[in-house]
């Protein structure tokens, strides 16, 4: 396997709609959606086999592990660039999220032009 990453995007978030909707987002903007995950687990997984330049994570996720959990084994395994996608503005969730020195933490709902800026502004900063 290279230890290039891949120009794709990887898409993790427990809500099939979300999801599916940032990932047409995501695509809408030319860029390759490589997966779309709902846990923890299955995020690292695809993260592994695809290295994907990009992930978008939700902080909540089914099963064990959250988003950091991801965001940290992805981080250490791959390299791939996070943000955060979340609707918790806790202190201590804000906290835990700056643990990955996340590239940008977008609150939810996210609008379509507020992601097209930030994701082409992560990409054009690296």
């Amino acid at each position: 396997m290279s230890d290039r990453l891949q120009d794709c995007v990887l898409v993790v978030d427990d809500e099939f709609l979300i999801a599916q909707t940032l990932s047409i987002q995501i695509e809408d903007m030319g860029l390759i959606v490589c997966g779309t995950a709902a846990t923890a687990a299955d995020a690292i997984a695809l993260a592994k086999a695809q290295r994907p330049r990009l992930v978008l994570m939700d902080m909540r996720l089914k099963g064990v592990g959250d988003g950091v959990d991801a965001a940290l084994a992805i981080h250490e395994f791959v390299g791939s660039k996070v943000i955060f996608i979340t609707a918790s503005r806790e202190p201590a969730m804000l906290e835990r999220m700056n643990q990955d020195h996340p590239a940008a933490i977008l609150y939810k709902p996210v609008f379509g032009r507020q992601l097209q800026t930030v994701v082409r502004e992560v990409l054009a900063a690296e």
